[in-house]
């Protein structure tokens, strides 16, 4: 019966199996920290040859920077509409730092050892793990240049990047999320004013 078990066991493939094995490099990562993990700690852990990582990846650096991204991908922040660009970055501010909070605690930790192993600057490192980071705010912007609540042809990108890069300095000084007054202090006396700057001038 055992042996009939064991031929009609589940065999994964393409999309599955890499999947598998980048949440098993996560876990990993989270328990054991990037210094410890290993191919073939993640492998046990997947429940596979080591030979099926290295197929994909080449070595333990390229794994854990796939996944990383791949964590942050299957967990995204969910974009709000609430009519408004101030309501939908507080809203996104606020839900970005409760649910990331751990995930960039984890990040943070593996930074230095993927910097040391791999001689990336740090802006290199997070290029890698986060390529699209700003992205997740391009319809909330794009959404209040509809409404003519700014311009964005006349915003510098880093001024739409600061309240992201503000949270994430806070978030990994502290390992906390960030408190909801120090959100309304990032939006209402930092950001809005900077973009609003550019705001359309009204016909007439």
């Amino acid at each position: 019966m055992a042996e009939q078990a064991q031929g009609t066991r589940h065999r994964r493939r393409g999309e599955e199996l890499e999947a598998d094995l980048l949440e098993a490099a996560w876990q990993e990562l989270v328990e054991v920290g990037f210094a410890r993990l290993t191919m073939e700690s993640v492998a046990a852990r997947a429940k596979t040859g080591v030979a099926v990582l290295y197929r994909r990846w080449p070595n333990k650096d390229e794994l854990v920077i796939a996944a990383i991204r791949h964590h942050g991908t299957k967990y995204p922040v969910e974009i709000p509409d609430t009519g408004s660009l101030r309501g939908d970055m507080i809203e996104l501010l606020n839900n970005s730092s409760t649910m990331r909070v751990s995930f960039a605690t984890i990040v943070g930790a593996a930074f230095s050892g993927l910097m040391a192993s791999t001689g990336l600057t740090p802006a290199e490192v997070r290029e890698k793990v986060m390529p699209d980071r700003p992205l997740r705010t391009e319809q909330v912007f794009a959404r209040a240049h509809e409404r003519g609540e700014i311009d964005l042809d006349g915003i510098p990108p880093a001024v739409l990047a600061m309240p992201y890069d503000l949270m994430r300095h806070d978030m990994l000084m502290t390992y906390q999320p960030i408190p909801p007054e120090r959100v309304l202090e990032i939006v209402d006396e930092l950001f809005m004013p900077l973009v609003t700057l550019s705001r359309p001038k009204q016909a007439g």
